[in-house]
């Protein structure tokens, strides 16, 4: 059986996980699932190269019997047969931080149609499931909850926890990540933030004006964004919104406590393994971090149920679910 994944084509400054995702999950899949790699020509960037990627993966289609559409890249659903059409929403941010007309015409052009357009919708969490619902109107059996799972590169590493000065590992820096409120919760706190992701000016300023010692780390490969997670004390992700929160089960996998915003799928990923707060609340962040670093026993439970937490994304488990979804679709095309 062939399965055609339609991917974006990934931007220069891009970080792409969702694609390095699906790549991982194409290697697990049994020898008789022939798995076709389908990059879109242009950047998901104007009507003209969208319309042409719409186009072009309408012509592809012809390469495989069942299509599955990955990434942001929803709209290449448009002209794919319907019954033979997964696809997969990570999240709905693009219409949490828009109103008005421009929320319309992403809600319509990038959920809306594709929703109609897709035989089998995949959510990466009870969540954005939710989400989908709230803003399209569509059959809730149609939407299948699978959510990511955790690289094997992640695994438990053991460290002595430094109390005196812990180095906080942040994963990401979009407006999501909540990077202000951090800053502002551990000004008073002896650390050091190490912070993967790009960074603009006014977070530079802000580290520098609240004196916080911090590295910056970009473009990493995932064996060293492994080796930051392994050298790190503790993984801060108070993300005010988050369709999954990989950070959460990849700071379990190693062996690290974790603090995480109580909103969206954060709690859902997390279970009872991370120290849930308040992303909004800079207060309840910065008594969240000091509970971690001054309560050993705390601590220590929290990695323990991380430990526990993560079995639940195993990529066998995840890999499993997928395949029912292609063989199910197959089945109702076979000649």
């Amino acid at each position: 059986m062939k399965v055609v994944f339609f991917q974006r084509k990934p931007r220069p400054s891009g970080n792409y996980s969702v694609e390095s995702i699906f790549e991982i999950l194409r290697k697990n899949l049994p020898k008789d699932i022939k798995p076709i790699v389908a990059v879109s020509k242009y950047e998901s960037n104007g009507i003209f190269k969208r319309v042409y990627n719409i186009f072009e993966a309408a012509y592809r289609q012809q390469l495989g019997v069942v299509y599955h559409v990955t990434g942001e890249v929803h709209f290449l659903t448009y002209l794919l047969k319907k019954n033979r059409t997964i696809l997969t929403i990570h999240d709905c941010v693009i219409l949490e931080g828009t109103k008005g007309f421009k929320r319309w015409l992403y809600k319509f052009f990038w959920y809306t149609i594709p929703i109609k357009k897709s035989k089998i919708i995949t959510a990466i969490s009870n969540s954005t499931k939710k989400e989908i619902l709230k803003y399209v109107k569509c059959d809730p059996d149609k939407i299948v909850v699978i959510p990511d799972f955790i690289s094997e590169k992640f695994k438990l590493n053991i460290k002595k926890f430094n109390a005196e000065k812990p180095v906080l590992l942040q994963i990401g820096t979009a407006p999501n990540k909540n990077l202000p409120r951090l800053i502002e919760a551990i000004k008073d706190i002896p650390c050091k933030l190490e912070i993967v992701g790009q960074l603009d000016e006014q977070i530079i300023r802000l580290l520098k004006e609240n004196k916080i010692e911090y590295e910056n780390f970009v473009n990493l490969s995932e064996d060293e964004l492994v080796e930051r997670y392994n050298y790190c004390d503790l993984v801060t992700f108070v993300s005010t919104y988050e369709g999954f929160g990989m950070p959460i089960i990849e700071a379990n996998a190693v062996g690290r406590p974790v603090i995480t915003g109580d909103v969206f799928s954060m709690p859902e990923v997390t279970g009872e393994a991370a120290c849930l707060v308040d992303p909004w609340d800079v207060k309840a962040i910065k008594v969240g971090l000091l509970k971690i670093i001054e309560d050993e026993n705390y601590r220590d439970d929290l990695v323990e149920r991380g430990g526990e937490n993560v079995k639940r994304f195993a990529i066998n488990l995840i890999t499993n679910k997928y395949l029912e979804l292609y063989l199910s679709i197959n089945s109702k095309h076979v000649n």
